[in-house]
């Protein structure tokens, strides 16, 4: 079976990330929020790394429920800044503090974060017809213009195509991946 080359064949969870998730269009807003917050502990760190903390996250933010994230005081930051099992950086876990709220006033806005988010390619799947690897676009670029002038962090235009990528508004897998 073929896969994209990124994919490291001797870590399961990437694999079985890879070929159930990635890519995938994802249209529920606890699932797009759970993969807003990852991507941006992901910044200047492996896709793996996090992958292979997803689970401690998930109980370290209350299964990623932006209601209750929004809603996190100091404490709840100290006891996350002193949690092994997930990256410990206090502008991240602030950063997701913040963009819960602002993920609670989208969804008012428009609905939910899903109509908002696939408004932008008007719920179309962009497919890439090449192999050259990106990190940017013209779409991310204007997602993560809008993103931040709503006071979102870490959602620069590289964080927010991997974002697309991860959450199926862009098909990146590669010609000759059977996932394709």
């Amino acid at each position: 079976m073929n896969r994209c080359k990124w994919v490291n064949l001797n870590n399961k969870i990437y694999v079985k990330y890879h070929d159930l998730e990635w890519g995938k269009p994802k249209h529920d807003d606890d699932i797009l929020f759970e993969f807003l917050v990852l991507e941006m502990f992901q910044a200047g760190l492996s896709w793996e790394c996090i992958l292979n903390k997803r689970e401690n996250f998930r109980k370290a933010f209350d299964n990623f429920n932006y209601e209750k994230i929004s809603l996190y005081d100091d404490n709840k930051v100290g006891a996350l800044l002193n949690d092994p099992g997930i990256i410990r950086n206090r502008l991240k876990i602030n950063a997701t503090i913040k963009n819960a709220k602002i993920f609670i006033e989208i969804k008012k806005e428009y609905g939910s974060f899903n109509n908002y988010i696939w408004g932008f390619t008007h719920n179309k799947v962009i497919l890439n017809n090449d192999d050259n690897i990106k990190t940017s676009s013209r779409l991310s670029d204007d997602i993560s213009k809008d993103l931040k002038k709503r006071g979102m962090s870490f959602v620069g235009t590289t964080i927010i195509y991997s974002y697309l990528e991860a959450i199926g508004i862009i098909n990146d897998h590669e010609l000759n991946c059977d996932f394709r």
